[in-house]
């Protein structure tokens, strides 16, 4: 599951590492890819990825294999992370001329996947992407079934959003043609204001079903977290923002379930 939004600030990241983490901890195997250049989703997980650290720039660019770049969480046993290094940031121009350059994850991945047995299998991965529609995202939106795409609450929610959308269906007419849009997560939802119900409402009008019961308040929980090197779900498990999360990640597995 790739986890999308070419908005900056909508909380993917947040999201992503948050719901990997509440997937975690309800006994499933799940691993992070961080495609991200600032790398936050690995400073989230405890991850080393100062430069120099083996991440996905060397598997995307030199083809070194995902299992030589993945590390474990600390916090969260069964909590996996191929971390994103600077050096990422050069990987949009890199991927430029090399041959299949959109599919390059793909096929990472998969050896990956292929090579998990037993009790190393993984039973989720998600993709934290950058905040832009580049080759980076390509790639996720390739090497992934399904797209999650957070929302934030507040004005100019939607503004942008059908250009995602449109990404998304060149993407399934070209390159990836079992890719869906299965998930939307409203995000910074502040209760006390009347906008935030507007935007919700908007957004449940327009996704129906495919728009998650559980919406992620704003919290400053949530927020410091990363800080300390930990998601909100370690971090602070009592919290309004930990609560939604793993309310947000059993209603995906309900929904996987049902499917």
């Amino acid at each position: 599951m790739t986890v999308a939004n070419q908005k900056g600030g909508v909380g993917k990241t947040t999201s992503a590492v948050n719901l990997a983490a509440a997937m975690a901890e309800a006994g499933l195997r799940v691993l992070v890819l961080d495609m991200d250049p600032q790398g936050n989703a690995s400073t989230a997980l405890s991850i080393d990825h100062r430069s120099g650290t083996p991440g996905i720039y060397d598997v995307l660019i030199d083809g070194m294999p995902l299992a030589d770049v993945v590390q474990e969480c600390p916090q969260l046993p069964g909590l996996l992370c191929a971390p994103a290094t600077i050096d990422l940031a050069g990987a949009e121009i890199e991927l430029v001329p090399l041959v299949a350059r959109e599919n390059r994850l793909r096929r990472a991945l998969t050896a990956y996947l292929d090579a998990q047995t037993g009790a190393e299998e993984i039973d989720l991965v998600l993709i934290d992407c950058p905040p832009s529609l580049g080759l980076l995202t390509v790639n996720a939106f390739v090497a992934a079934r399904e797209v999650l795409i957070p929302i934030q609450c507040e004005y100019y929610a939607l503004e942008g959003l059908s250009q995602l959308l449109k990404n998304v269906e060149l993407i399934q007419l070209h390159l990836n043609a079992d890719l869906q849009v299965s998930t939307i997560l409203l995000t910074m939802f502040d209760a006390r204001t009347r906008l935030a119900a507007d935007v919700a409402g908007q957004v449940r009008e327009h996704f129906g079903p495919r728009v998650l019961r559980a919406a992620i308040p704003r919290s400053v929980r949530i927020s410091e977290a990363p800080s300390h090197g930990e998601t909100v779900i370690t971090y602070d498990p009592a919290s309004t923002g930990a609560l939604s999360y793993l309310e947000a990640a059993a209603e995906m597995r309900e929904q996987e379930v049902r499917a």
